[in-house]
């Protein structure tokens, strides 16, 4: 089964590698003895289902959850089920390509017009105005 994460960018289940580990949290004694979280493995850097535009972004985005070789870790301990947990891992992970996909806009640098400019010096005359009339006066 695949996931389509955006149109064009379909990840294969071969792709992503789930392991389950002890979580932490609410459970009980079962918490000790079933491995319930979802650890998921995807190496962002050789997946050939992603652009080299949203690889580049994407392994930005994860920050501290990608590792050197460009492979993303994402651990998913919500939920007190194995189904559960990976399903919400792998949503977070689409989520984040989805993210990585969108283009930033693009901003173009401008300056102040010349009533802009004039309503500040405005703003900052009337300021100075108010704090002279609050001063204690010699002559008083």
């Amino acid at each position: 089964m695949a996931v389509e994460i955006v149109p064009g960018v379909i990840l294969a289940d071969s792709e992503l590698e789930v392991t389950y580990i002890l979580a932490s949290g609410p459970g009980g004694q079962n918490v000790n003895k079933v491995a319930t979280a979802a650890q998921l493995r995807f190496d962002a850097a050789n997946s050939p289902a992603l652009p080299e535009r949203i690889r580049r972004r994407l392994i930005e985005l994860a920050g501290s959850r990608a590792t050197r070789d460009g492979t993303i870790v994402m651990t998913g301990r919500r939920f007190r089920t194995q189904i559960r947990n990976r399903e919400d891992v792998i949503e977070r992970l689409a989520a984040l390509i989805r993210e990585a996909s969108e283009r930033r806009a693009f901003r173009v640098a401008t300056r102040p017009g010349r009533a802009a400019k004039q309503r500040r010096l405005d703003g900052k005359a009337h300021r100075s105005t108010t704090k002279r009339n609050r001063r204690v006066r010699a002559d008083d």
